[in-house]
């Protein structure tokens, strides 16, 4: 049977998981989350989409994106497939990484997309990787990274922000 076709259009917001096969850790080191991050961010940019959130854990990833143009399936193809090459040495594995192609999932702007962001934020404290008051301390997330005074071009704050009941964008 078919795999149903992706729905991609310009404008369109969507949580987007992938688990590491076997549910084995593919991020268990810390050169393989920064390597994920780092891809993370040049894929952003290359294909220009809107990064609201997302945190890494040892065996999976959460995103809450936003395309500009149709192209979440080449985007992610790029992604993971970078990721993968560049990470394999780190991970001393051979095979493939991820469980099955990743779900991507459309999220209508408004309250449930910031309801997202906030999930994904929180991810680490619901798996018990950290304590409430550690969640800033979680490196692989974009929520430290609000918390910084050069957050990165590429993660989109408004979004977030709003959510959490029309913050300003400052420190």
């Amino acid at each position: 049977m078919a795999r149903p076709l992706r729905i991609e259009y310009e404008g369109a917001r969507y949580h987007v998981i992938n688990r590491g096969n076997f549910r084995h850790n593919l991020f268990e080191g810390k050169e393989a989350a920064e390597i994920f991050e780092r891809t993370l961010a040049e894929a952003a940019v290359k294909f220009r989409w809107k990064v609201h959130a997302y945190v890494v854990m040892r065996n999976h990833f959460h995103l809450a994106l936003e395309i500009t143009e149709p192209n979440l399936s080449h985007g992610m193809k790029w992604l993971q497939g970078t990721w993968t090459r560049r990470s394999t040495g780190s991970r001393r594995s051979v095979g493939r990484p991820f469980q099955d192609r990743y779900k991507s999932l459309i999220v209508e702007p408004g309250p449930w997309f910031g309801q997202l962001c906030h999930y994904i934020h929180l991810n680490p404290v619901r798996a018990g990787a950290v304590k409430m008051k550690e969640i800033l301390n979680h490196a692989w997330g974009s929520l430290p990274k609000f918390y910084a005074k050069n957050r990165p071009a590429w993660l989109t704050a408004e979004v977030v922000l709003a959510s959490a009941g029309d913050l300003r964008d400052d420190r």
